[in-house]
């Protein structure tokens, strides 16, 4: 015999619908913060700049400000649907909430599959596809250009490609053609030594003519490699722990999924319940 339940039963768990409900509640006011300063730096970039180019996706994927609003803008509204949905057992929110984790999930796993077994084409698209476009933009975007300066300096790398230093002939000002005091050089980032012990100071022409430089002389000044390459070496000789982060993501995410789809079917039950209960009473 089944024990008769009480008029307050619920098939809904509590723990499952805060636990959704907090996790998401956080996500959501994080998106906001990303939202926030996203267009804060947009908006003061075209204020400085008074014009910003946004033609095609790579002018959209290359504009750092930009980027950092949208994914915001996306974290928000799904983050936004899950805390809703479990907070107001709406099963249309939540729904919605674990088809974009699903294919957020099914997005990295097929980037992952790719970068392990297309390295060589994976960073092939990249130089093909980033190359010109980063380097020629390089003084026109000021976050693109600390975004770059950073990269260089932190990988021990200059330009992007197999040519490493050499990419920066691609740009107008770093040209050996270009009337700029900055022709055949490298941006200060590529220097091996750019901070002035005594100083402390940036010396910012550190890099200045190196492009008529071999490579075994130029390597005696700037770091010679190209970024891509170095963080492709870096991504092999750090596998496993990139690995396990991925890992933990991945789990961490179907968990989640778990959870909402969980509470979809608690809510589908009570649902059913409540509409069993005026046949009972008649």
């Amino acid at each position: 015999m089944h024990r008769r339940r009480g008029p307050n039963f619920t098939y809904v768990s509590s723990c499952v619908k805060y636990m959704i409900f907090v996790l998401n509640f956080i996500f959501w006011l994080f998106g906001g913060l990303l939202v926030g300063v996203g267009l804060y730096a947009f908006i003061d970039k075209w204020q400085a700049t008074g014009l910003i180019k946004l033609d095609t996706v790579y002018d959209v994927m290359l504009n750092i400000s930009l980027l950092i609003a949208l994914l915001g803008g996306v974290v928000f509204i799904v983050s936004f649907a899950g805390c809703v949905g479990a907070l107001r057992e709406n099963t249309c929110l939540l729904k919605f909430y674990s088809l974009c984790l699903l294919i957020l999930f099914l997005v990295e796993m097929g980037g992952a599959v790719c970068g392990f077994v297309f390295p060589r084409s994976l960073h092939g698209l990249l130089e093909l596809s980033f190359t010109e476009r980063v380097v020629h933009a390089y003084r026109d975007d000021p976050d693109l250009q600390n975004f770059i300066d950073f990269a260089q300096s932190d990988f021990h790398c200059c330009g992007l490609t197999s040519d490493g230093y050499m990419d920066w002939s691609k740009n107008e000002y770093f040209n050996c053609s270009s009337p700029s005091v900055e022709r055949c050089g490298v941006p200060f980032s590529c220097c091996i030594n750019a901070t002035d012990i005594s100083s402390g100071l940036v010396n910012i022409m550190c890099g200045y003519g190196v492009q008529n430089f071999p490579v075994a002389e130029a390597s005696k000044r700037v770091w010679t490699s190209g970024c891509i390459e170095i963080v492709r070496s870096w991504a092999e000789r750090n596998l496993y722990t990139i690995a396990s982060v991925a890992l933990g993501v991945a789990l961490s995410q179907l968990f989640v999924i778990y959870l909402a789809k969980t509470l979809e079917g608690q809510i589908e039950l009570q649902k059913a319940r409540y509409d069993l209960v005026p046949r009972w009473q008649t």
